[in-house]
């Protein structure tokens, strides 16, 4: 067995689960894994700005590839800056590993142990408790070889989620004798068994015989790499399809049976044909309040049958029919095959005839964008321009609903955006890790001006480690979202949305050694795109909007999904 300390055992463990990237900040209690990182060359090392952002681009990395993203951080204020990130990849199921240094768990001086409030100490086990999937904190050397194959096999499996490994200093620089292991050993960590057959049979005879089927597919399909099998299912039924948010690219919206998103700023059509449904199939959806906004009228006329990897998500926000707690792509595999043995040919006529009047009538894609800088015109421009494996990312706020509304996605992977936290700051480093995990693509981050503030120090990171995105900022000097919801909700009575001209963005961009460009037409804006796509460097594009431009329709609260208001 090789002798090596905590640091080469945690890179060699590494290294042993494929991982090529840790977007990280070092700090004192984390030195040995870098003093290790030096000699390593397998792995590369990026240096973040702010932990939280390192968080955010190990996120971006693992939902633009499906692989596992690695994060560091140094203890005290390192790891719990990482936090936010965390949480965000909790909430939205992305398979993240987070390190933290940690203060030793003894010393020649007994004053520096944990638990008694040493310098830049932090009980980030305890804090993370509730955002991670697990945490570990190993004692030994001896102990780090398994703890990564367990932490990585928890990440992945199931539902994924992120998990934390807290490394104490003395542990990190401590030698032993260490034998490394591929195979995983986690007492009383299941995993769903394959759908039930009784269930699968029932499901397919509901489906076979609807009149008005209809698909809902969350961001679990993507997880699960099921989209293929749902254009199968869409097509087989003649069903319309529409997304939740985390589910945008999961089904092609260029397909003719595509509805777009639904929910609290969704496409029309979605929110109108959801109503009308006899049988709702959702799957990989946990069927959240932004999706269906009134739980007690959602779809209120559909038998529903939801499939999810996770049972805690079954009858959580809706009472369902029939539940099938599986994989994704395994249920639907076996759903096409039992659907097909039932399905009698020549229904769906009349159904797909309405699907069709409804998009005409009211989807916002299918209406001409107004002229000027608009966010409709300006999104449809830059789908023109874009291939359809070019990654978008978004900030929160109206730059997220517009790029819900207008920005087409084609493929699955290729929209990333913070769903459940509503993470402000989140797009520009998630689109610097998808740039890591895909340097093949072209990555655009869709920001407002407000969130972009919240993270525009990784320019920093994106010229300096050569990553080039290209960032688009909707900047309506204003925190565009909330002054929406104050003129809508509030009778106008604004109070702290008013971000003014600071900073100028083109000077902002150029004083990190990145290109600065701000248009004033949409050709100007056409001509920047094509500029920034061969840019060797990340490229902001300035593209002032009006202040008072509003993301609509939307569903006020309180109110059902037919209920959408504002003529767009």
């Amino acid at each position: 067995m090789p002798k090596m300390s905590g640091a080469q055992a945690l890179l060699e463990s590494l290294e042993r689960q494929n991982v090529d990237t840790i977007f990280g900040i070092l700090g004192g209690a984390i030195l040995p894994v870098y003093d290790a990182l030096y000699d390593n060359k397998k792995i590369r090392h990026i240096l973040a700005r702010h932990e939280q952002c390192a968080a955010h681009e190990a996120e971006g990395y693992a939902r633009a590839s499906g692989r596992v993203g690695v994060c560091m951080a140094t203890s005290g204020p390192g790891a719990t800056n990482l936090v936010t990130g965390i949480a965000n990849a909790y909430m939205d199921s992305s398979p993240i590993i987070a390190l933290t240094g940690q203060i030793p768990t003894c010393g020649v001086n007994s004053s520096y142990m944990i638990g008694r409030d040493a310098f830049q100490e932090a009980d980030i086990l305890g804090i993370t408790t509730a955002i991670t999937k697990y945490n570990y904190q190993p004692q030994t050397v001896l102990e780090i070889p398994q703890m990564v194959t367990n932490a990585f096999h928890i990440a992945t499996t199931g539902r994924p989620g992120p998990v934390l490994i807290d490394l104490p200093k003395n542990v990190q620089t401590n030698i032993a004798e260490v034998e490394f292991t591929d195979k995983h050993n986690i007492r009383s960590y299941r995993l769903p068994q394959p759908p039930d057959l009784t269930k699968i049979s029932q499901a397919a005879e509901l489906l076979a015989t609807a009149e008005r089927p209809m698909l809902l597919v969350g961001g679990g399909v993507i997880l699960a790499d099921a989209s293929n099998e749902i254009v199968k299912m869409s097509d087989l039924l003649m069903a319309p399809v529409a997304t939740t948010f985390m589910g945008k690219g999961a089904f092609p919206e260029s397909h003719p049976l595509s509805l777009g998103c639904i929910g609290m700023h969704g496409n029309p059509a979605a929110n109108r044909i959801i109503g009308e449904a006899d049988v709702l199939l959702a799957i990989g959806t946990r069927l959240s309040d932004r999706a269906t906004t009134n739980l007690d009228t959602f779809a209120e006329g559909a038998k529903k049958i939801q499939i999810d990897i996770d049972a805690a998500e079954i009858n959580k926000n809706v009472e369902v029919d029939l539940a099938i707690i599986s994989d994704a792509k395994v249920s639907m595999e076996m759903l096409l095959t039992a659907i097909s043995e039932k399905l009698k040919k020549g229904k769906g006529k009349a159904w797909t005839t309405r699907v069709k009047e409804v998009k005409e009538q009211l989807s916002p894609m299918l209406k001409e964008a107004p002229r000027g800088m608009t966010p409709k015109a300006l999104l449809s421009e830059l789908r023109k321009l874009l291939p359809a494996s070019g990654i978008i990312t978004t900030e929160v706020g109206q730059n997220q609903m517009w790029s819900a509304l207008y920005m087409q996605s084609l493929q699955p992977r290729t929209f990333i955006s913070s769903g459940g936290l509503g993470t402000m700051g989140f797009g520009f480093p998630a689109a610097i890790g998808a740039k890591v995990a895909r340097p093949d693509s072209i990555v655009v981050d869709i920001a407002g001006d407000g969130s972009f503030i919240m993270s525009e120090q990784e320019l920093a990171c994106s010229v300096t480690e050569d990553i080039p995105v290209i960032v688009m900022v909707l900047n309506n000097s204003v925190l565009g979202m909330v002054a929406q919801w104050q003129r809508t909700l509030y009778s106008r009575r604004y109070k702290a949305i008013n971000l003014g001209k600071s900073p100028d963005f083109v000077k902002l961009a150029e004083a990190y050694g990145a290109q600065g460009i701000r248009v004033a037409s949409i050709d100007e804006f056409k001509k920047a795109i094509k500029t920034a796509m061969t840019s060797k460097v990340t490229t902001v594009i300035d593209v002032p909007i009006g202040s008072e431009t509003d993301v609509v329709p939307f569903v006020p609260p309180g109110c059902g999904l037919p209920e959408q208001r504002g003529d767009y």
